[in-house]
């Protein structure tokens, strides 16, 4: 990474894991980052596509899965590896002064595997459901950022990390999304009458 990026990104982190602190966020960031958390948004989705959509729901409910396992999988295991970045916790010039709020944990940084699932699965619903759902968009950015931030101001991501990752998954969930509407053309046009 050139110098300037380098010492971009942690001043950032600096910023966010230090500036920002406040014992609100000190409370719900690891809260929010926490799977467990997300489940009933989880169950939520899911019902709802079987509900509305019968059939055609568990599709959906099969590539927003896979959508997430895809990012999951590159990212943690294929480049992570390639990129090999210490986590700031682990950095020999962040760790120093890294205010960390849950555990380091041993995997490597870059990108943030919350990032990319999360952005993978919020951009498979938005670019699904924004033509009839405009504020979906909103609701779907704010969920997977929220989780995003949540990684840098607990201190076990780069913000160059959770950048990169939300990119990488809502190209994952794109691509998602083209593969669904290969397996269902009629999607939109029935979705739009509806």
């Amino acid at each position: 990474m050139p110098d300037f990026f380098l010492q971009l990104d942690r001043h950032l982190f600096y910023f966010i894991n230090h500036d920002l602190a406040n014992p609100f966020f000190d409370w719900i960031m690891p809260w929010l980052r926490h799977p467990p958390t997300w489940i009933p948004l989880y169950v939520f989705i899911i019902a709802f596509f079987i509900w509305k959509y019968k059939k055609t729901g568990l599709i959906l409910i099969v590539c927003m899965a896979l959508s997430a396992g895809f990012a999951d999988f590159t990212s943690a295991r294929i480049v992570k590896p390639l990129v090999h970045r210490l986590r700031p916790c682990q950095d020999p010039v962040v760790s120093k002064t890294d205010i960390l709020r849950v555990p380091c944990g041993t995997g490597l940084s870059f990108p943030s595997t919350h990032a990319t699932d999360h952005f993978a699965m919020a951009f498979f619903i938005i670019l699904l459901f924004c033509k009839k759902w405009r504020w979906i968009w909103f609701w779907g950015i704010l969920w997977a950022g929220l989780i995003s931030f949540a990684q840098v101001y607990v201190g076990v991501h780069f913000p160059i990390d959770v950048f990169c990752g939300a990119i990488y998954g809502a190209f994952v969930g794109w691509l998602f999304v083209w593969i669904f509407l290969k397996i269902q053309p009629g999607f939109f046009v029935r979705e739009l009458a509806a």
